[in-house]
């Protein structure tokens, strides 16, 4: 970081503190008020700036914590130690062993040799830059049961093949991140689906999100927008750059965890050391996420019935459960196949563990600061307020509205389910339910939370991405920010549209239509520039 930088970014954090230290001990109540969205904004702002997350994490969790204390620095230490960073751990522990078993399934797939031969085959068999990313698209778009499992499953397996062709990390965190939410919120078996089905009142939560598809603008257009960047060739922005740096000199921008690559593994590893343990992964776990979810229990309700069963399930767990599993089960697999011994599949256990702490970091500390600005300082509270009494008047742009405010609050907050949480409710209320702008309101909420997750520094997703594809967590963030507001700005006309049409058609054409110019006019841009 530059020293003017360093400069700077102490004394926002040396005055952000003095100021919080002062609204606590003059404000009598800073819940449910503007000073609930300062902490996860200062995070976000401190991020960009200094290009370092872990810092201005716990910058923004120290301030969060003492806007919340009443001026008191016992109840300040309370709150960030207990009530965020110590809350944080406990309610993602079961993401945490998804991590790191997953991180040491990947070294072992790299002993084995399974990822320099599945390198070598995908290379034999994908024959151009784009056509790696179009296959990591696809795999994407086939993993949709949940985001985690898809942001971390699909970077595993294609970065060997992304590697060879000079693809950055970064342009393979945002493939990944592009599709893994925004497939998920459109898949009506997901878990995404079951959270959103879970806040529904007065009608069939499965009824209201598969109707809500067809409106939901930025995860469709984010789907044709990731495929138009590939085949048009037309990356732009802090991408572009990071894309020449990849093919002129060969610096991915890979984080560097793992002491073993894909090129060091065993010489008599073949592909199939790749293709099993994964293989095992999906199948395993999408058996405990229905598991979890009673489809195995007769005296469950959701006793053989697959769709309930699964809308019921708890991810963290169920995912916790099918890794270690799968784990075992890979393990004893290389043992048999005499590619890694017994002693060194041990040792890879702490090498993978060690892969992963850089996220599990962030993690924790993205979950305090979402902690400390919900439950302690009401950041959904405060907006939710606000769009009550904002919305009354605007009628038909009010999908649109809807849309922004979701951005915003799932920006800030880093949680698109809650911002499900604290807009359905109320848009249940301001929409007779079951009329089409009822549908394109819930799609908008759902659309909104999705971008500002896709796009937010201290979005658990956009934490996997990063890890998932072993990219450097702010070059990921810097890189995708603008291919997301693109879209969200055309998605927020295709919602203007929407509100005075109801035709789920004409919106989502028009937002085809204006990627596809959008596309074409950056292309020619491009061509001049070279």
């Amino acid at each position: 970081m530059k020293k003017k930088n360093m400069k700077l970014a102490l004394c926002v954090g040396l005055v952000s503190i003095i100021l919080s230290i002062y609204i606590s001990l003059t404000e009598a109540n800073t819940f449910a008020t503007a000073w609930a969205l300062f902490p996860p904004v200062l995070a976000i702002f401190m991020a960009l700036l200094t290009k370092e997350v872990y810092s201005s994490l716990f910058l923004g969790i120290i301030v969060g914590g003492i806007l919340g204390s009443g001026g008191s620095l016992s109840k300040s230490l309370d709150n960030v130690v207990e009530k965020g960073l110590i809350t944080s751990v406990s309610q993602t522990a079961g993401i945490f062993i998804f991590l790191v078993v997953l991180g040491i399934m990947v070294v072992l797939i790299n002993h084995s040799g399974g990822s320099r031969a599945f390198g070598e085959f995908a290379h034999s068999k994908i024959k151009s830059r784009k056509a790696a990313q179009l296959s990591t698209f696809f795999l994407c778009s086939m993993l949709f049961i949940d985001d985690y499992f898809n942001c971390l499953t699909s970077g595993s397996v294609m970065k060997p093949v992304t590697d060879s062709y000079k693809i950055s990390r970064a342009k393979l965190a945002y493939i990944i991140d592009s599709t893994a939410a925004p497939i998920c919120m459109i898949a009506p078996i997901s878990s995404w689906s079951a959270a959103v089905s879970g806040y529904a009142e007065g009608i069939s939560g499965i009824e209201m999100f598969v109707r809500s598809i067809p409106f939901n603008f930025y995860s469709l257009l984010t789907l044709v927008f990731v495929v138009s960047i590939i085949l048009f060739d037309n990356d732009f922005g802090p991408m572009k750059d990071v894309e020449k740096k990849a093919m002129e000199t060969g610096d991915l921008g890979a984080l560097k965890t793992s002491k073993i690559t894909a090129e060091d593994g065993n010489p008599n590893g073949k592909v199939i050391d790749l293709i099993f343990p994964i293989l095992v992964l999906i199948l395993v776990s999408v058996l405990s996420l229905v598991y979890v979810g009673g489809f195995f229990d007769p005296a469950s309700e959701f006793y053989r019935d697959f769709v309930n069963a699964f809308a019921n399930t708890d991810s963290s767990v169920a995912l916790a459960m099918g890794s270690l599993f799968a784990l075992i089960i890979s393990i004893i697999y290389f043992v048999i196949r005499g590619v890694i011994s017994f002693e060194k599949s041990m040792e890879s256990l702490s090498e993978g563990f060690s892969s992963m702490v850089g996220a599990i970091l962030i993690l924790t500390m993205a979950t305090s600061l979402k902690n400390i600005s919900n439950d302690l300082l009401g950041s959904q509270e405060f907006v939710g307020n606000l769009m009550k009494g904002a919305v009354g008047s605007l009628n038909s742009f009010l999908p649109a509205v809807i849309f922004v405010v979701a951005i915003c609050l799932a920006f800030a907050t880093g949680t698109s389910w809650g911002t499900f949480g604290i807009l359905i409710p109320i848009i249940t209320a301001m929409f007779e339910i079951g009329q089409p702008l009822f549908f394109i309101g819930i799609s908008a909420c759902l659309s909104g939370a999705v971008c500002g997750d896709h796009i937010s520094p201290i979005s658990d997703t956009t934490i996997m991405s990063s890890a998932g594809a072993g990219c450097v967590h702010v070059d990921h963030v810097k890189t995708q920010l603008a291919y997301g507001l693109t879209v969200a700005g055309i998605a927020s006309i295709s919602y203007i549209i929407a509100g005075f049409t109801h035709s789920a058609i004409i919106s989502l054409a028009f937002g085809i239509f204006a990627i596809m110019v959008f596309m074409v006019v950056l292309k020619s841009i491009n061509k001049s520039l070279a």
